[in-house]
């Protein structure tokens, strides 16, 4: 994803060398395309149906008006509505009353939107800030029908996916060149997204996304010369005597991602023996043996020997993946992360209130730069839990993962996803990027798991295998 400045400057270059009109006609192509798979989609066809458009000033409603009048040719009865008259697009308003398009005033736009069977919101544009204005809110209120949005949905911040008023939630979302930040932070508004490429030139892009081939790619698979040494031995410090759960799980879950070889330390050892007796089981962090990094945090407790364990596992040398119970210490007693050598990489991987006692303050409306603040305090990656994960390196570099649905929500579902960072990082994965693949494996796990209905934490654990399969599968 690209943020608007480069958008703009992207669409600048491209326009200096495109015939005038050209792009917001191809735009427009695509948005009248979109619209009739949607008419079809709801109502059975397309000819004889009622389309709506909200029309704002600028290029975004000019992007409705040229749609507009594409989808006369269709047979499709159009009405535009016009917030801003003296503003709207010239030539899509004139090519729009050309096909025989109906044009009202905001005064009149109601029943037509209480009628339509599809609304194209081209109210605002990627230019845009702030929420709707008073008589865009007011009109929007009208809409039953599905919406289809041009580039974003009006009233949504198109960097930072914050809904600071009234706001356009959008069935589905048409948008070109690239996809801005908005489209993957605030998936709820945008629906499902369509991606139209119009030629832009960019470079690396602002945020990342990885896709199944991508994770597929870089998960660690071993070859004819590895064993269970070269592939990672990922040490897991997890658990207690009373609640040997986390430990079972973050454990199993290293042992099913990639891992040669697990070790795993704590009061918790006889249960994880009896059911992964893969694993080297031992009491105490001490006598763990060498690892190639540490998961640690998962039910270890906050007080006294947790701390300990912490300061040990942080004092190895080798990559951490700190959860739970570990940032909790973090943050009441900052002290311990003296114990960390300098340039050793760290990932945390907290929920929002684990968040909060990290940095004195829950994850603002903009999650992204939260995390980013986070990332640099500590110094470490930061990968925030959330229907919509964060992952944040210290470097500026920001991965985000959206969830297939919410079956991740359930108790010991972040104990197998530390589990998975951690594995990855043993097997020497760069920690931002372990972060990530984790994230998607672990939601991927979670969705197949559930295959529709609610699942457990071991139901997920389960899934690994499956999930890895998928994603060594999608790379090929």
């Amino acid at each position: 994803m690209w943020t608007t400045d480069r958008i703009r400057e992207a669409e600048e270059r491209l326009l200096a060398v495109t015939p005038e009109g050209a792009l917001m006609h191809k735009a427009a192509f695509a948005v009248a395309v979109h619209a009739a798979e949607m008419l079809a989609e709801h109502t059975g066809q397309v000819s004889g149906r009622r389309v709506a458009l909200l029309v704002g000033a600028g290029n975004n409603g000019g992007d409705a008006l040229w749609a507009g009048a594409f989808l006369r040719r269709r047979g499709v009865s159009v009405t535009a509505i016009l917030l801003k008259p003296e503003k709207a697009h010239a030539a899509g308003l004139a090519a729009l009353r050309r096909a025989k398009g109906r044009v009202l005033s905001a005064e009149d736009g109601p029943a037509a939107l209480q009628a339509a069977d599809l609304v194209i919101d081209g109210i605002v544009g990627l230019s845009a800030h702030g929420g709707l204005r008073p008589d865009a809110a007011a009109l929007v209120e009208h809409v039953h029908a599905p919406v289809l949005a041009v580039d974003l949905p009006s009233g949504v911040e198109p960097d930072t996916g914050v809904v600071p008023g009234d706001a356009v939630t959008a069935t589905r979302t048409v948008t070109f060149g690239a996809c801005k930040p908005v489209h993957v932070l605030n998936p709820s508004r945008c629906g499902r997204v369509e991606l139209v490429d119009i030629g832009l030139d960019l470079d690396d892009p602002d945020l990342w996304q990885l896709d199944a081939a991508d994770v597929g790619r870089a998960w660690p698979v071993p070859g004819p010369e590895d064993n269970k040494y070269s592939q990672g031995v990922t040490g897991v410090a997890a658990g207690s005597a009373a609640y040997p759960g986390a430990a079972v799980l973050a454990t199993g879950s290293a042992v099913l991602a990639t891992s040669g070889m697990v070790r795993y330390a704590g009061p918790a050892a006889d249960v994880v023996r009896s059911r992964w007796p893969e694993v080297v089981a031992t009491g105490s962090v001490t006598d763990a043996g060498r690892v190639q990094a540490w998961v640690v945090g998962p039910g270890i407790g906050t007080g006294r020997e947790g701390r300990e364990v912490l300061a040990h596992v942080l004092g190895a040398g080798v990559p951490v993946c700190a959860d739970a119970d570990a940032t909790t210490l973090m943050a009441h007693r900052p002290d311990v992360l003296d114990a960390r050598d300098p340039g050793t990489p760290l990932v945390l991987t907290p929920h929002a209130g684990e968040f909060e006692r990290l940095m004195g303050s829950p994850p603002g409306e903009d999650r992204l730069a939260s995390v980013r603040e986070a990332a640099a305090k500590y110094d470490a990656v930061v990968l925030l839990k959330g229907n919509v994960t964060i992952v944040a390196a210290p470097d500026g570099r920001v991965l985000v993962n959206v969830a297939r649905g919410s079956w991740l929500a359930t108790a010991g579902s972040g104990d197998v996803l530390s589990g998975l960072i951690g594995s990855l990082l043993a097997g020497g994965l760069d920690p931002w990027l372990a972060a990530g693949c984790a994230a998607y494996a672990h939601s991927l796990a979670g969705e197949l798991a559930a295959r529709g209905v609610p699942v457990s934490a071991s139901g997920i654990l389960a899934a690994i295998p499956d999930a890895v399969r998928v994603l060594r599968d999608s790379a090929l």
